[in-house]
């Protein structure tokens, strides 16, 4: 009989769901053990980025004291104060390369376990356009990616990955003199859910967006009701079918939404079921991320957050194949 059976206390990853029990055993074998390998290490980075930001902030104090006080010269303090960060930057370089390594530590071990991929690096992640096609993300002209996992819940095939887009804007003065600048238009996750079968029509999910919902969802779509009133002040939602989309917006999935943007610590969703795709999108947010530096590198609530990513995406996988359980067969063909 184990622990848990016999009523003792949650270990230091806390109460997991059954599918995470093993994440115990990975924690205390696996990941710890590297983890408080590199410890030595970490204080030293700390201790450095602190006494680092404390003689940064002193020469840009002193500077601007100088500079605009004594000198009168503004472009003194000026020079100080670029002089004072760099000092700071210099410092927390130790801290930025630690915590790049700690997430590798972290993230590999426990994406093995579940049988993923994790490319923290993976270029091109192709499957932004279909986020694209179906209206999740704007255009843009230029895009880097980053934290790619990939990998299997039953029959569902799921890719998830960090996307910055941006879009080149020319602007021409009263001189005719042009300024060329990149703005962005979306920084976020990106969620593919491929099913393998396909909805029978196209449905959009977003945010409450009051005045502009009166510019709906695009040509043929219509606004769909939800089930619960609650999340009719959350969502708009609109579909080219209406029974269909009743089916698979149940109060769970709308609430796994809900969570999903929680979990991922962002804002402003959006989904689309088109084809046999779900695809969402969660604006803000930085996933995979090991947490401060400033504290021990073997706490355990480094690889419960991680845990927590997982779990929310697996839910909302869950939700979406039970809703369509339930949907009858479509009458008459389908395109």
């Amino acid at each position: 009989m184990s622990d848990r059976e016999q009523g003792s206390a949650p270990g230091p990853l806390g109460d997991l769901p059954p599918e995470f029990q093993g994440f115990e055993r990975i924690y205390d074998q696996e990941i710890r053990p590297g983890l408080l390998a590199r410890e030595a290490e970490r204080v030293a980075a700390a201790q450095k980025a602190i006494q680092t930001r404390w003689i940064g902030g002193a020469v840009i104090v002193a500077g601007a004291g100088l500079g605009l006080a004594v000198l009168k010269l503004p472009v003194a303090a000026i020079i100080f104060a670029i002089l004072g960060f760099a000092i700071i930057g210099w410092g927390n370089m130790g801290i930025t390369r630690m915590a790049g390594e700690a997430k590798t530590l972290i993230v590999e071990p426990v994406a093995r376990q579940l049988n993923l991929a994790f490319t923290p690096a993976p270029g091109t992640c192709g499957s932004i356009y279909r986020h694209k096609e179906v209206g999740v993300v704007p255009g843009w002209d230029r895009s880097s990616y980053e934290d790619l996992v990939t990998g299997k819940r039953g029959v569902v095939d799921f890719e998830l990955f960090e996307a910055h887009l941006e879009e080149k804007r020319t602007t021409t003065d009263s001189k005719g003199r042009t300024q060329t600048t990149w703005v962005t238009v979306f920084r976020g996750q990106c969620l593919r859910l491929d099913f393998h079968k396909t909805f029978y029509g196209r449905t959009l999910v977003t945010r409450d967006a009051g005045f502009f919902n009166r510019f709906g969802g695009g040509k043929g779509m219509q606004r769909a009701g939800l089930e619960d009133p609650k999340f009719e002040k959350i969502f708009e939602v609109y579909t080219t079918d209406q029974v269909e989309s009743r089916y698979l917006l149940t109060p769970d999935l709308m609430q796994k939404l809900v969570d999903l943007e929680d979990v991922f610590r962002g804002g402003k969703l959006k989904a689309a079921f088109d084809g046999g795709e779900m695809l969402i999108t969660v604006q803000g947010g930085n996933l995979f991320e090991p947490g401060s530096m400033f504290k021990p590198l073997d706490s355990a609530d480094r690889v419960l957050e991680l845990l927590k990513d997982f779990s929310a995406v697996f839910g909302l996988i869950d939700a979406v194949t039970a809703g369509r359980s339930r949907m009858p067969p479509p009458i008459g063909p389908q395109g």
